[in-house]
């Protein structure tokens, strides 16, 4: 069990969902869980020791459906939603009933241009977006009254604010772009896990992070283990996993 005392926030990613599990979508935001998602929802729904002051989802279908175990089991606590859906860089490249490996190609041209501004037609959204909105939810949780948020939300979403958060770096050129990408194939995220946020009374930032968890999914955790890294998961043309790296696609997570 996970003990929740203070002010602080729990991130935590969505279960498995049907992209993760390699399965055609029709865009970034209706991709629902799989059977396994839907128990590591409940999984985390279980792993709170006492309720959350306020439950909040990413407007994604699978991040409400995350969160739908918790919010049954505490229907007295608030719910709303924040803008920490994932990130969506290809825009209208995400065509409709496409597979992550289909639309990968698109992805590995995206992270080589290496270029933050810069955001494809449709719903894409800029790497420079991307950081905004992780400020974003910085500023919201500093707001927060002490007691315990709960957040889910996305595995790319959640290591961009890591990421910001331990180099400083708000407004991204293209080689802080680079490092991130690099940052990402090195920090997995499993689905269900959990990352912990404290206010800082003092310090470059508002808010520490302190560690995180995913050992209330259970004792084995698909896709970490001997032999994965970087390469790994779906993106790289092997078995689907619950470690989704970067390189797949924005739907991936």
């Amino acid at each position: 069990m996970i003990e929740t005392t203070g002010a602080r926030a729990w991130l935590i990613r969505h279960g498995q969902s049907e992209s993760n599990a390699g399965l055609p979508t029709d865009g970034p935001s209706a991709t629902p869980l799989t059977p396994l998602g839907w128990d590591q929802a409940g999984r985390v729904a279980a792993a709170f020791t006492e309720p959350p002051a306020l439950i909040v989802a990413s407007p994604f279908r699978r991040a409400r459906e995350t969160a739908l175990p918790t919010r049954r089991r505490f229907p007295e606590v608030p719910y709303e939603e924040w803008p920490v859906q994932e990130f969506t860089f290809l825009g209208h490249l995400h065509g409709p009933r496409t597979t992550n490996a289909e639309r990968r190609p698109h992805s590995v041209a995206y992270w080589r241009r290496a270029d933050p501004s810069f955001a494809h037609d449709g719903d894409g959204e800029s790497f420079k977006q991307l950081i905004a909105r992780t400020r974003d939810l910085v500023e919201r949780l500093t707001r927060r009254p002490d007691g315990l948020t709960a957040v889910f939300t996305h595995g790319t979403y959640m290591r961009a604010l890591m990421w910001s958060l331990l180099t400083g770096i708000t407004d991204p050129d293209s080689a802080a772009m680079t490092a991130f990408f690099h940052f990402v194939q090195v920090c997995q995220m499993p689905n269900g896990a959990v990352i912990e946020l404290r206010a800082a009374a003092e310090g470059p930032e508002p808010l520490r992070l302190v560690g995180g968890s995913f050992t209330h999914l259970g004792t084995e955790v698909p896709g970490i283990g001997a032999g994965e890294g970087a390469g790994a998961g779906i993106g790289a043309g092997g078995a689907p996993s619950a470690v989704t790296p970067l390189t797949t696609t924005d739907s991936a997570d």
